[in-house]
This record gives C-alpha cells, structure tokens and sequence, in this order.
C-alpha cells in the first residue's frame, strides 16, 4: 500500500489547487455581486442573477467537489502512513486545515446570503475575508514543508507579520481605489 502513497498525495495536492482556486474566486464573485448593488436597477439585476449563476456553477462543480477529494487523499495518506498523526507539525497542519474547511462552509454561507439579495458583507470587508483563505494556504504549505524544521514561535510571528501586511494592502488598495475612482 506505501508505494501509492506518492499518487494518493499527487491527487491531493492537484484537489487542493484546485480547491483554493475556487475559493479565491468565489469570494471575488461575491465582492463583484456586492458592488453590483451600485448599479442602476436593470443593470443591477442582470449582473446579480449571472453572478448567482456563476457562484452556484462554481460551487458545486470545482469548488466543493474539490475540497471532498482533497480531505478524501488526505485521509487516504494517513491510512496509509498513520504514524503522521503523532507528529506535531500535523496537528498544526490539521488545525490549519479544520480553520480552512470552516472558512469554506462561511464562504457557502454567504453565497446563499446573497442569493436571497441580503448583503451583510461591504465589498471592502469581503477583500479582507478573501485574504484570510490567502494565510491559511500560507500557514498550511510553510507547515508542510517545513514540518518541525522551524521554531513555531517564530513561525507564528512569521505568520502574523504576514497577515498584518496583506491586511495592510488591501487597506491601501481600498485608498487607492478611492483616490483613483476604480
């Protein structure tokens, strides 16, 4: 059984790409749905009804299919190497990963928010939710690849020091729009 281990972790990262895929775009989508609203009413209502149509599409034919397959691979890689559920780095990639598919059922959430025309996210708090998918990728690959290799305190710093910063860009990218009336 270890000699498909390699072909069960190829799966699982090609499922993961394209999970994330998905998710980055939906929630572009719903920023786009959002902004929609500032349009005049014909306008208005067209864009909405094809960004519902999108989202679904997306949805429920990459997005989520992607992430069953991707937790499917992975507990098939730990079926077959077990002792991965002893090592720390593992719990920490776990945690990582619990924190990712909560983040993609609140994505779910708030795409049938808006598919019942309730807009509770501005598309400025929408560009911040859309990065918090950007650290947790982040968090999950230098947890992987780096294993125990790095001290998790600094680790952690790294991490924050990092999401501060996108924060940050998103914050001047909002001023920037702004300014330039994008």
């Amino acid at each position: 059984m270890e000699k498909y281990y390699y072909y069960i972790m190829s799966v699982h990262i090609i499922f993961v790409v394209s999970w994330m895929a998905g998710l980055f775009y939906s929630v572009r989508l719903f920023i786009y749905h959002t902004e929609a609203n500032d349009r005049p009413e014909v306008e208005r209502n067209i864009l909405q009804k094809e960004y519902e149509k999108i989202e679904h599409k997306l949805w429920h034919i990459i997005t989520t299919p992607a992430m069953a397959l991707t937790v499917l691979a992975g507990v098939g890689m730990v079926c077959i190497r077990p002792y991965l559920l002893t090592t720390p780095w593992f719990h920490v990639k776990l945690g990582f990963v619990a924190a990712l598919l909560v983040y993609h059922f609140i994505c779910q959430n708030i795409m049938k928010q808006l598919k019942l025309g309730k807009f509770k996210h501005s598309s400025f708090k929408l560009r911040l939710w859309n990065e918090v998918a950007t650290i947790l990728l982040v968090a999950i690959v230098f947890t992987v690849v780096l294993k125990s290799a790095v001290d998790w305190v600094y680790g952690l710093i790294g991490l924050i020091v990092f999401a501060v910063v996108i924060m940050m860009a998103v914050k001047w990218y909002k001023h920037y729009r702004k300014k330039h009336n994008c």
